[in-house]
């Protein structure tokens, strides 16, 4: 009997199965977003003279590997923290600050612009607690700029600032921007995270 000769595969359309198989891979996929702060960090100043900082003008906040503040040396609830910070940012302690209206107390900072949050936390600390004591401290710069923003123009600094976001918004821009600045001026956001 003859030898039958066995019969060859087409594999002219295994090339295009694989590249119908790599486009629906590449569609169906989900790419998970990494969750974090969005910082943007200060420019490196190159500058020989040490910065002399009051201890008056640092507000600590210390965070254990329990979630427990140790504000100022003293427990705290998250609750009260935003409240804490603004008090201690909107003093005016030293008078040169003539739009502060906190309770000019000389022992506190002594004005916003000198003012400055450290943050410490622990190895052990829980990310979720970390981001939760982030947020409360830069709501309360918020809510200063919110305030001054509104006793000056009349709007939220958040509003403010999604109006200058918004590329359809009607008013200039670039006087928007300049109050925006100004604010930001006013109360600059100092926070110092301690390894």
């Amino acid at each position: 009997m003859a030898k039958r000769a066995a019969p060859e595969v087409n594999a002219g359309s295994m090339a295009d199965i694989a590249f119908l198989l790599l486009i629906f891979f590449l569609v169906t996929t989900t790419i998970e977003v990494d969750s974090g702060i969005n910082r943007k960090l200060p420019p490196m100043e190159e500058s020989d003279e040490d910065v002399v900082i009051k201890q008056k003008n640092i507000f600590t906040v210390l965070l254990n590997g329990k979630d427990q503040l140790l504000v100022e040396d003293e427990l705290m609830e998250l609750k009260d923290l935003r409240k804490a910070a603004v008090e201690f940012l909107d003093n005016g302690g030293d008078g040169s600050c003539n739009y502060c209206n906190g309770k000019k107390d000389p022992k506190s900072s002594d004005n916003p612009d000198k003012a400055i949050i450290s943050l410490k936390n622990e190895r052990e600390t829980t990310y979720k607690t970390y981001i939760a004591v982030q947020n409360e401290l830069v709501a309360a710069y918020n809510e200063l700029r919110n305030i001054r923003a509104q006793n000056v123009h009349g709007k939220s600094f958040t509003e403010m600032e999604a109006n200058y976001k918004d590329v359809n918004w009607p008013g200039n821009k670039e006087r928007l921007k300049e109050k925006i600045d100004q604010i930001k001026l006013e109360y600059p956001q100092k926070l110092s995270e301690v390894q």
